[in-house]
C-alpha cells in the first residue's frame, strides 16, 4: 500500500530499476490506483503491486507480511548496497536462511530485502539499473505471527508447501524463523524464489495496516490448475473468495486464520492481453467490465507523470 502513487511510481522504476507493466485501479475501489511493478515483460512471479490509498503509515507487528524479498543476479549485491546508499536509503546486510540479503525499506518504510539467485527475468531496456544488476523477480516473503500454528497447518495442508528447516532472525537473535518452501518440481530442494519465512513472536502487538504496509500476498498457480485449487480449497472447507475474473489473471482469496489474506493467481492471460508488450503501463487500462465507467475513473485520479529512465 502506498500514500503517493506518484512518489511511489518515481521510486519502484526510476530507483529500483522496474518496469510500470499495469496502470489501473483497484476493482473493488475505483478511486485507488493499482500499479504493477515487473521485469521487462511482465512475467509472472517478478510483479510488485501497489494500491494507493490517503492512508497513515502502517505501524509494523504481529499477523501482517513484514518483508518482501526480492532477486537480484549473482554477484550484485555490492552495486546495489552502493546504488541505494548514494540515494539516502539506509541498507543492512543480514543472513537470512544462509543466504546474504541486504535489507532496507522505501520511502514510506516499506520493508524490502535484496537477495542472489533463482531464475532469471527480462531485462528492461528503458531501466535506469544496468542490465547485469537489474530485479529478477521475487524471493521469500516474510510473515511475522504470534504463533506458527494455524498458518504451519494452511500453509501444508491447504497449499502443500514443505518445512525447510529454521534459523535466528537477524534482527532478533532468540526469535526463530521457519522456513517454507513451494519445492517447484524443477527445483526440488526449491529457492530464494520459493519460499515463505514465519517470524514467531508472542509478545508484538497486531500491526495496523497503513502505508508502507502489504494488503495481501499472491502465489502463482498454473492455469490449467486454476479450477482444481479451487475446488481443493473449498473440499477443506475454507471460506473463500470464489474464483475471481482479474482480466489479467484468475484469483482466489483466502484469510488465513492469523489474519493474513492469501491469493492465488494464474499466470495467464498475462498484461499483455490488452497492451502492446512494447508499451505496458503507459496508459490507463481497466479490467472490460469497468470501461463502461471510464470517464467517471478517471476525473477521480490524479494524473501521473510518467517516469523517465535514469533518474
Amino acid at each position: 500500500m502506498t500514500a503517493n502513487a506518484q512518489a511511489n511510481l518515481d521510486f519502484y522504476t526510476g530507483v529500483l530499476g522496474l518496469r510500470l507493466v499495469k496502470k489501473t485501479v483497484n476493482q473493488d475501489d475505483v478511486t485507488a490506483y493499482h500499479l504493477f511493478f515487473a521485469d521487462g515483460a511482465g512475467s509472472p512471479g517478478s510483479d510488485l503491486t501497489f494500491f494507493e490509498w490517503p492512508v497513515p503509515r502502517e505501524v509494523p507487528g504481529n499477523n501482517s507480511v513484514t518483508r518482501t524479498g526480492l532477486r537480484v543476479p549473482a554477484g550484485s549485491l555490492d552495486w546495489w548496497a552502493a546504488h541505494l546508499r548514494e540515494r539516502g536509503l539506509e541498507v543492512q546486510p543480514v543472513t537470512r536462511a544462509g543466504r546474504p540479503h541486504l535489507d532496507f525499506s522505501d520511502p514510506e518504510g516499506q520493508r524490502l530485502s535484496l537477495v542472489e539467485g533463482g531464475p532469471g527475468g527480462v531485462v528492461w531496456e528503458g531501466s535506469p539499473v544496468p542490465a547485469g544488476h537489474q530485479i529478477l523477480g521475487l524471493g521469500p516473503v516474510e510473515l511475522t505471527l504470534p504463533g506458527l500454528f494455524p498458518t504451519e497447518r494452511v500453509l501444508t495442508r491447504a497449499y502443500g508447501l514443505q518445512a525447510a528447516g529454521t534459523y535466528p532472525d537477524p534482527e532478533v537473535p532468540e526469535r526463530t524463523v521457519h522456513v517454507y518452501s513451494m519445492a517447484p518440481s524443477d527445483q526440488p530442494s526449491g529457492g530464494p524464489h520459493a519460499e515463505l519465512h514465519l517470524r514467531v513472536d508472542p509478545s508484538l502487538p497486531p500491526a495496523r495496516p497503513g502505508a508502507g504496509g502489504v494488503h495481501h500476498l499472491a502465489l502463482r498457480v498454473p492455469d490449467d490448475q486454476y479450477h482444481a485449487w479451487s475446488a481443493h480449497l473449498t473440499g477443506l472447507g475454507l471460506r473463500t473468495s470464489g474464483e475471481v475474473d482479474r482480466h489479467w489473471f484468475h484469483s482466489i482469496y483466502y484469510r488465513e486464520p492469523q489474519g493474513i489474506l492469501i491469493e492465488l493467481a494464474t499466470d495467464g492471460p498475462g498484461f499483455a492481453v490488452d497492451e502492446d508488450p512494447a508499451h505496458l503501463g503507459e496508459t490507463l487500462v481497466l479490467a472490460p467490465f469497468l470501461e463502461p465507467r471510464r470517464a467517471s475513473i478517471e476525473a477521480g485520479l490524479t494524473p501521473l507523470r510518467a517516469q523517465t529512465a535514469g533518474r
